[in-house]
């Protein structure tokens, strides 16, 4: 099955209102450019150099009449994201789903500050039995979301996680049901126009989006079920 192919199935598959973003990291920018002629639009990169790379050579393509040919891809960035590293991703992406820092954050606030910018964030949950996955602890994102207005240059528009690599299902079950658990009383707890952007629960990878599904997730992370293995 080739790329488009996956796509349309996907997309069938999903329910309403759960959305795909398309794991592109380690692929060349022509995969991206398949996925997209068969209807993709969320594209999802890692590394900062990498993902400004595909910005500029998509950005670059024109249709005949000089029409930008991919000027409504919709890029996030999942990776664990350094601050001197900014610069090459928050001025193109729409969303970035893995701040998992309180330094990160404060730092993505402060450049929103200097550039006029307000920058669309998911909070990374460590919901994880592995210490090597980063990502903030349950009462750390309530500590933060309890003093949001403080960050002026920062939407918070929901949680992100990825539950333990194994294939006990009864743990992935465990942890996307603490992180959903989470996500409602966060949900719940937010009166007026408090957290109103507060709407994503980004869950699910290519091994477990069909669980993460059951657990309430509104947009799944598949990369190597789309585009196969990594190209390093």
């Amino acid at each position: 099955m080739d790329i488009g192919d996956t796509i349309r199935r996907l997309k069938k598959e999903l329910p309403s209102g759960v959305r795909l973003a398309a794991v592109s990291k380690f692929h060349p920018a022509d995969a991206i450019r398949e996925a997209y002629s068969a209807g993709q639009r969320i594209f999802a990169e890692s590394r900062p150099q990498e993902f400004y790379a595909k910005v500029v050579e998509l950005g670059a393509s024109r249709t005949p009449d000089g029409t930008p040919e991919y000027s409504d891809i919709e890029w996030h960035f999942i990776g664990h994201l350094q601050t001197n590293k900014l610069k090459l991703v928050l001025p193109y992406v729409s969303l970035v789903q893995s701040v998992d820092s309180l330094h990160l954050l404060q730092a993505i606030d402060r450049w929103g500050k200097e550039n006029g910018r307000v920058t669309n964030v998911l909070l990374e949950c460590h919901i994880a039995a592995e210490q090597t996955k980063q990502g903030f602890s349950m009462d750390e994102i309530r500590q933060i979301l309890a003093e949001e207005q403080s960050y002026t240059n920062v939407r918070f528009c929901g949680l992100m996680g990825m539950a333990t690599f194994t294939d006990d299902e009864m743990v992935i079950r465990a942890d996307f049901g603490r992180i959903q658990g989470l996500f409602d009383s966060l949900v719940s707890s937010a009166g007026g126009s408090r957290l109103k952007y507060f709407r994503e629960l980004s869950i699910g990878m290519s091994e477990d989006y069909r669980i993460a599904l059951e657990y309430g997730s509104t947009m799944v992370r598949i990369g190597t079920m789309i585009f196969g293995p990594r190209s390093y």
